[in-house]
């Protein structure tokens, strides 16, 4: 295995699903800036996601709809010029 090909700059940062409002706390060192009041009191860099294993349908067994940007929408207007 080559050496020193991994990063040493880890540190606790805050992921939160969007879909669900899900949060839980990694090692990480995804850039952010935003931050966020941990349940300890701390204060944590934050990281929003789109979709994590609480709001997959694959971990989750269910399907969820998540509407992202308005897609639908966007859909809608799209095609209802050409009625």
């Amino acid at each position: 295995m080559r050496k020193d090909i991994h990063p040493k700059s880890y540190r606790l940062v805050v992921f939160k699903d969007m879909s669900n409002e899900y949060a839980f706390l990694s090692r990480s060192t995804a850039p952010s800036k935003e931050t966020i009041v941990w349940e300890d009191g701390n204060e944590y860099p934050l990281v929003k996601v789109e979709i994590s294993h609480m709001s997959h349908p694959f971990y989750t067994g269910k399907s969820m709809f998540v509407d992202t940007a308005g897609r639908i929408e966007k859909f809608k207007q799209r095609y209802a010029k050409k009625k």
